[in-house]
Order: structure tokens, then C-alpha cells, then sequence
């Protein structure tokens, strides 16, 4: 029996979920949830027995001092609720933790039962995956379901995927079971650069959230991340031929790909979403939020040096796209998250490549 004291009654919630691990290369999932708990002030009302889920030789907790004294953070999935004001107000629930060691079904059942308790209307779990795509172009995000309706009403995609999955793709298919309407957002990371952070992954997720929700996402200092992120992996590409020569490989690719969708109507509906996320006066500076369009204030900043990146692997270290191959990817550490009490916590998980496309 789930108990939610002190939540108050919810307006239009959503629930918005990313996990650690196998699902978010770059960390760019992770991070977008980090960010609009943030951005919006969560508070954290739940948080998961982290005994029931996790395996803590795989995910270790971490030792820390609060004050002189010793406390503990255990790694774990926290809930927070974040109240979104404006003309029309709406709440997020915000899900944000590490991919489960074991009982998966139990996970998921304990996490719907939030969702019911809290009258969520729809979940979307974001996820990253890493893909041959070039770090010069937009980040690919696409948008699945497996609800056929949803698909049609929300333009999505109904997905066909099958093969390995992450903690994303059984949750929404849990959904699914339980009549929750589900959607996942998948941002594509480029392979031969996919150490965290990738906040040009995470800008593009909350891009489409954005879209998909109708909601405006503060953005705060991500776009400028961004483009020193892409100035970084620019000049790291630049010092080795291979990978500068690979790079305008996927360029040619990607373009050549994207052409029949170059037209009149795909051009208009771009320009309209643009339109959506500014919301410019004459003479005033867009508000932070960047376009999915081929803008080329990605390339160049050279006045900023936030988030460089780790030098890019060579091409024939990247790991393939094809369906069901998982791509290379080493194992990896991000640093303990914000320590709140002793008993729960997003501790240190492993970074291990997701699968090379959006499942169930």
C-alpha cells in the first residue's frame, strides 16, 4: 500500500523517468531529469528501497561527511514532484534513479503504483543510445510507443523493435499492460564521443519533452554547454585525420538521408516549432532554446570552454548500429549525485552502452 503524505493533489500530471546506465550513453537522459529537477525545484517525496532492486557490489554507496559525521548515500530511484505555473499550470513527477540489479517486475509494479496513486495521465522515459551520427548535425531524438492510438494522436512511432532491452523498454511495456499511455524519447550519441557529459544529447531530449508535453523548459545555461561542448569535440576531431575524415563520412550520410525530407512541409512544420520555443519579440535575444534545425551556432564559440569532452575514440573503435548489435562503449563513473540523508541517494552506477535502437 502506497502512502503519499504531504503531495498535494496533482494538475495534469505527467511522469517523466531516465535511469542510469545501460539506457543513457553520455549520460544525456539522466541528466535532462536532473535538470528539470533543478530547474523547477523538485521535492522529493519518495524514494525506493534500494535493498528490493539494487545489487550493491555493482552499485556501491558512498561514504561521506555531513558536518563531521559519517553518513552513507545509497544508490537508489527517488520521486520529486515539480509544480509548473503559467496560464496553464501542470505537474511533472519526476523519476530519476539507476537501472534495477534484480526484480525488474516488482520495480516497475511499485513504480505504476505511484503513477496510479498520483492519477498520472501519461509516463515518457527518456533514454540515449549510441548511434553513427555525426556531433556536427542535430541530435537525432525519436519518439516511440507501443500503443497504436497514442502513435497516430501524438505522431510517434509505433515501435517494432526487438532484442535486448534496458530498464526503459520493460517499464513501458508495463505501462502499456496497465492502460498507462507510454512514451519513450531516445536521443542518438555519437559513438566515437560518448563520454558523459553530452549536454547537446540532453538539450535535444528537452527539446522534444518539450514539444511532446507542451510545456516551456528553462533551459538555463545548457545551450551555451552545448555549443562549447561541440567547439571541444570540433578541435579534438581536427587532430586526427581519421576521425575528422570519419566524421565527414557521417556527414554526407546523414545529409544525403535527410533529403527527401527537405520539403515544403517538413521545412513549415520545423519553422513552427521554432517559432514555439523563442517566442521573440522585435529586438529582443532568444530566451535559450535552441532549434533542431541545421543551426550552425552548435560549431563555433570560442569565447566559452564549459564541457569539454574527452578526446573522441577513433573510428574503428566506435560500435556499430545494427539492429541488435550493441555498440562499443566502455564501462564508466559519474560522480555521487547530491547527498540528501543516509538513507537513500543516487549513488555511482556503470555506464554501459544501450542498445543501438529505441525498444519497447
Amino acid at each position: 500500500m502506497i502512502e503519499l503524505e504531504g503531495v498535494p493533489e496533482l494538475i495534469d500530471p505527467v511522469m517523466v523517468a531516465a535511469f542510469e546506465g545501460w539506457n543513457d550513453a553520455g549520460d544525456a537522459a539522466s541528466t535532462a531529469v536532473a535538470h528539470l529537477d533543478r530547474e523547477w525545484k523538485g521535492e522529493v517525496f519518495a524514494a525506493l528501497d534500494a535493498e528490493d532492486y539494487y545489487d550493491f557490489q555493482v552499485n556501491r554507496p558512498t561514504l561521506w561527511l555531513d558536518g563531521g559525521v559519517r553518513k552513507i548515500t545509497w544508490p537508489t530511484t527517488r520521486l520529486s514532484v515539480v509544480r509548473v505555473g503559467g496560464d496553464k499550470p501542470r505537474d511533472l513527477v519526476l523519476v530519476r534513479g539507476i537501472e534495477p540489479s534484480m526484480r525488474w517486475r516488482s520495480f516497475c509494479n511499485e513504480i505504476l503504483g505511484f503513477a496510479h496513486e498520483l492519477g498520472v495521465e501519461m509516463v515518457v522515459v527518456l533514454g540515449a543510445l549510441l548511434g553513427d551520427t555525426p556531433h556536427t548535425r542535430p541530435v537525432p531524438v525519436s519518439g516511440v510507443t507501443s500503443d497504436p492510438d497514442l502513435a497516430r494522436t501524438m505522431d510517434l512511432e509505433e515501435t517494432r523493435y526487438e532484442g535486448p532491452t534496458g530498464i526503459v523498454g520493460i517499464l513501458q511495456e508495463a505501462c502499456t499492460h496497465a492502460g498507462v499511455p507510454a512514451v519513450s524519447l531516445w536521443a542518438a550519441v555519437p559513438h566515437y564521443v560518448s563520454q558523459p557529459p553530452n549536454p547537446k544529447a540532453t538539450l535535444a531530449l528537452l527539446n522534444r519533452l518539450e514539444d511532446l508535453i507542451g510545456l516551456r523548459i528553462p533551459l538555463g545555461e545548457l545551450p551555451e554547454d552545448a555549443r562549447a561542448w561541440q567547439l571541444g569535440v570540433d578541435q579534438l576531431a581536427a587532430e586526427d585525420s581519421e576521425v575528422a575524415e570519419y566524421v565527414q563520412t557521417l556527414e554526407e550520410a546523414r545529409d544525403t538521408a535527410e533529403l527527401p525530407e527537405a520539403s515544403g512541409e517538413a521545412i513549415a512544420r520545423e519553422f513552427e516549432r521554432y517559432l514555439r520555443r523563442r517566442d521573440v519579440g522585435p529586438g529582443q535575444v532568444p530566451g535559450g532554446h535552441a532549434t533542431e534545425s541545421g543551426d550552425t551556432s552548435y560549431l563555433r564559440d570560442a569565447s566559452s570552454g564549459r564541457t569539454r569532452p574527452s578526446k573522441p575514440l577513433r573510428p574503428e573503435t566506435g560500435g556499430g548500429t545494427g539492429p541488435g548489435t550493441p555498440p562499443a562503449g566502455g564501462p564508466g563513473r559519474k560522480p555521487p549525485e547530491d547527498r540528501e540523508d543516509d538513507d537513500s541517494g543516487d549513488g555511482e552506477g556503470p555506464q554501459d552502452s544501450p542498445e543501438d535502437s529505441p525498444e519497447a
